[in-house]
């Protein structure tokens, strides 16, 4: 785990890879790329514990708001170290269409489909990719919905990847260890990256 003691929160959590948890969705327009919410939550509290998060729910005790024209809307509020985002969402189906009370017929070039009703699995759903995107205010797989492919690297990561690409030239990792560094570089594994620096330090002294 990355330590965090000299970052903000933002470069803390804007630090961390999430690949390993996305989710790719054809919604026949697109693909897109979903986080884990419970992963993204994990994450979260291992480095802040005090992290929490609010659905918001309105005077009728539902947590959305609705209208007939538009659909369906959830909010949700993260705190991390007394700082507070607000996110929303608006509750859509598989095509990415806003879902209404009431099914109806979307018409495209290649056809017709149906968007069925909202049900409260839906909402449900809607709510907690509301609190994902929540997170990425705060950094969190940012990039995601920036269409990159990695995080950017804060300065420890950096300091980290040149350190071991330096031994890589060295030609002291081989084989196996050659190809998890590559890989620890590659994943931006903190810990990995610690471990294998480690290890070439001590077998360059005992050499």
């Amino acid at each position: 785990m990355e330590n965090k003691e000299n970052n903000t929160v933002f470069e803390t959590l804007n630090s961390i890879n999430v690949n390993q948890w996305v989710e790719k969705k054809n919604t026949g327009k697109t693909t897109l790329s979903y986080l884990s919410w419970s992963n993204a939550w994990a994450e979260t509290k291992k480095r802040y514990p005090d992290a929490n998060y609010e659905i918001v729910k309105f005077e009728n005790g539902l947590p959305y708001a609705y209208d007939k024209a538009t659909g369906y809307m959830v909010y949700t509020k993260v705190t991390i170290e007394n700082v507070t985002h607000e996110m929303f969402l608006p509750v859509l189906d598989s095509h990415n269409d806003a879902m209404l009370a009431e099914p109806y017929e979307v018409k495209t070039r290649s056809g017709s489909y149906t968007v069925p009703r909202c049900t409260m699995f839906d909402v449900n759903k809607a709510i907690m990719r509301c609190l994902t995107k929540n997170l990425a205010m705060f950094g969190l797989g940012l990039y995601i919905y920036s269409g990159e492919d990695l995080p950017a690297d804060s300065p420890e990561v950096q300091n980290l990847v040149l350190k071991l690409e330096e031994w890589l030239s060295t030609g002291v990792l081989q084989g196996d260890f050659e190809r998890k560094a590559q890989y620890y570089i590659k994943q931006r594994d903190v810990e990995g990256m610690k471990k294998t620096i480690d290890w070439c330090e001590a077998n360059s002294k005992s050499a």
